[in-house]
């Protein structure tokens, strides 16, 4: 209690929001409360998506459904059900979108991968997955924001704070490229990939989580934490899927 004769204390002032806030997403109110099951990259492994799939728990799946595994067009399929019954939806991987450049006629380098899920999704028994598959991966968002955590694929950039993620089928900006590939330096390894670095996670800010896939950095079967300088965090759960590894998820509670 103040003093007579004092001034009262002068209320207390929140401070100002650090990011520009951005309209609600949609997925709030799909969500509603809904505990979430974070998915890392599926490359075409049904059966553990399978496994993944069967939760009351609302699944974000962080791309790449397809390529290398032995059935992408049925791991279409099941996240198409999950988006059906509003039960789950998928962030668009670079091999996703890889995918669909080829369904859309573009001319694309003969990769193995892409060749046989060319080969699953436009196979007759497959042609309800191959119906609807371009408008799906059209749909799908480069990244989501949900309160201090970011759904991404590839990595993250303090912009997608404060910008919703464009189309991520049309033209490759700088930040959809982070979103996809991650940061690159430009140069390949001797694996023919592209050389990436991670000084994107020292950038994500102090209380904000950054779950994403696309690199394998896990060397005990389970996502790894990286944190970074500015006290954030990013956690990758692409645990080999596809590629003779397994599938990695993570359950969080709702979102705030």
């Amino acid at each position: 209690m103040a003093r007579e004769g004092t001034p009262p204390p002068a209320p207390a002032r929140e401070p100002p929001p650090p990011f520009p806030t951005l309209p609600t997403h949609p997925l709030k109110d799909l969500l509603a409360g809904r505990p979430l099951r974070v998915v890392g990259d599926v490359h075409g492994d049904l059966y553990a998506f399978r496994h993944a799939a069967a939760t009351d728990r609302f699944v974000i799946q962080l791309g790449d459904l397809v390529d290398y595994g032995p059935d992408s067009a049925g791991a279409f399929r099941l996240m198409q059900q999950l988006i059906d019954e509003r039960r789950g939806l998928f962030i668009l991987g670079n091999h996703d979108r890889k995918l669909a450049r080829a369904l859309q006629g573009r001319k694309m380098r003969r990769d193995p991968p892409l060749m046989e899920t060319l080969t699953q999704f436009t196979a007759e028994e497959n042609s309800d997955v191959f119906q609807r598959a371009l408008a799906d991966l059209s749909h799908a968002p480069a990244w989501i924001v949900l309160g201090q955590s970011i759904f991404v694929h590839g990595g993250f950039h303090v912009r997608m704070l404060g910008e919703l993620p464009p189309p991520g089928l049309g033209t490759v900006t700088p930040l959809l490229s982070r979103a996809l590939f991650g940061e690159t330096t430009g140069r390949m390894q001797k694996d023919g990939y592209p050389e990436r670095r991670l000084n994107w996670v020292d950038h994500i800010p102090a209380g904000y989580t950054v779950y994403c896939g696309h690199d394998r950095r896990s060397t005990d079967g389970r996502p790894w934490v990286r944190q970074g300088r500015m006290g954030g965090r990013a956690i990758f759960t692409d645990t080999g899927a596809g590629k003779g590894g397994h599938l990695a998820w993570i359950d969080l509670p709702p979102v705030v």
